[in-house]
Parts: C-alpha cells; sequence; structure tokens
C-alpha cells in the first residue's frame, strides 16, 4: 500500500501512496504509513516527498467504512492510529512536500497541509475539507491544521461550507504554495523545495518548526482522550450513521 525509495546522493526519500481504488486511510494504512514515517526520521532522511500512485487521487481521506457500523475497539484503534500518525506527519523532523497529483478531499487535505510545502498538479483536481457536506464534523485539530495554513476567517468559510478547491482557487488562497501542469514537474519542483534545506542545520530547522507549530498540536497532546472519547460517541449517534449510510449508498449509484 506504500512505496518509499530514497535518493542516497541528496537522502530525499519519496513515499507514494498507493492503495487502490482512493487510497483511503484505514486502520492498516495509518498503521503502514505511520511505521514509514518514524523509520526515516531513525533513518536520519534529509527530506520526504509524500504522493500518490494512483491516477486522479491523491488521498480521497479516511475510510468512511471505518466509521458505518463500527466495532468499539476497532474504531478506538483506529482514531489512535489517525492521531499518531498525524502528529508524527506534522512534527516529523525532516522537511516535507506534498505533491498534491490528485482529488484531496478531508483527511487527504489534512494529509496535504501537514506537509511543510505543498505542491499541486491543475487544473482539474480539488482539495479542501468538506467534511460537512457528509454530515460530520471536521474535529479540533483538523480544523487548527487549516487555520494554520490560510487563517482563521477563511477557513472558518471553508470548514462550515464544505467547500472543495480547485487548484487555482488553493493557490489563490494559499493552501497550496505552488501549481505545475503534471506530476514529473511537481515532483521537481518539490525536489528543489527540499534541496533548500541543504545548507540549512537539521537542528535548526527542527526546533523552528517545533516552535511555529507546537500551538497546533499542543490541544491533541494534552486532550488525544477526550478526543478519542468524543469521535467514538459521536460517530455512533444516530444521526452521524443515517448520513453515513446515505453517503455510501450514493457512492454505488
Amino acid at each position: 500500500m506504500l512505496q518509499s525509495t530514497v535518493d542516497e546522493k541528496s537522502g530525499i526519500a519519496t513515499v507514494t501512496m498507493n492503495k487502490p481504488p482512493v487510497n483511503s486511510l484505514n486502520l492498516e494504512f495509518l498503521d503502514e504509513i505511520n511505521t514509514q514515517l518514524n523509520k526515516l526520521q531513525k533513518d536520519k532522511v534529509r527530506g520526504m516527498i509524500l504522493t500518490s500512485g494512483l491516477q486522479k487521487v491523491f488521498c480521497a481521506g479516511l475510510d468512511i467504512t471505518e466509521f458505518y457500523n463500527p466495532n468499539s475497539d476497532r474504531l478506538a484503534k483506529f482514531w489512535t492510529a489517525l492521531q499518531d500518525t498525524w502528529l508524527s506527519l506534522y512534527m516529523a523532523s525532516f522537511p516535507t512536500v506534498a505533491v498534491i497529483n490528485g482529488h484531496s478531499p478531508a483527511g487527504g487535505c489534512l494529509f496535504a497541509m501537514s506537509c511543510d510545502y505543498r505542491v499541486m498538479v491543475g487544473p482539474n483536481y480539488t482539495i479542501g475539507l468538506n467534511e460537512t457536506k457528509l454530515g460530520i464534523v471536521a474535529p479540533k485539530w483538523f480544523q487548527d491544521t487549516m487555520v494554520a495554513v490560510i487563517g482563521q476567517r477563511k477557513a472558518e468559510v471553508s470548514l462550515t461550507t464544505g467547500k472543495m478547491y480547485t487548484t487555482d482557487e488553493a493557490l489563490q488562497i494559499g493552501l497550496v504554495d505552488e501549481s505545475l501542469p503534471n506530476a514529473d514537474s511537481a515532483l521537481k519542483k518539490g525536489t528543489q523545495f527540499l534541496n533548500n534545506f541543504q545548507r540549512i542545520s537539521p537542528w535548526a530547522y527542527k526546533m523552528t518548526k517545533d516552535i511555529s507549530r507546537q500551538p497546533t498540536v499542543q490541544w491533541l497532546i494534552d486532550n488525544k482522550q477526550k478526543d478519542l472519547d468524543f469521535v467514538i460517541k459521536y460517530m455512533q449517534s444516530p444521526e452521524v450513521q443515517k448520513n453515513l449510510g446515505l453517503y455510501l449508498q450514493s457512492l454505488k449509484k
């Protein structure tokens, strides 16, 4: 489900999500991603590109079937895995670039925003936290991540309306940093960004990043169990289960 290569000369890793049909994030995939992030940290890579091996989809976000008629124990493991994977990616000790070569809704958008830099292939793909359109709510730390990227007002409108942005729109509001016409040029641009850090002390980079990002992660660090308890109760409520059922039925049409 995950392919990882490291350029021995540059020390840059390319991690490619390859879980057909849409790179949906279930428990097993999240565990694999987090394990790989921890391995890259131990291997002291100089940077990482996160991208997709699928056509037209970067990552479709969380696997909705993990929430629909869930087993409580598995749901708890799934949500804990998501929390831990986000913390590993958001606070990675090495520079990270998301090369967004396909649609990136919900959790896919979260993963992209968690990287240091975002290069998106245009013009036909979209990105955003669209949870409200599914009848669910983006957790606080999803919302805080978006606020840190595009600011309070733009994030509030995006979140409440479930807005999915085109590549050009995402570039205009700062949700992505650059737009390229194809995946190859986007990968090259991502590598160019990571090469900026070849002459920067890894320690200075990590300390600066920690100071900048600590306010965003601190709520989850302090409230992991509270967040988990809320999700287990909220996701199993009749209203949410009804909305998820309707959404899954719509996918079959």
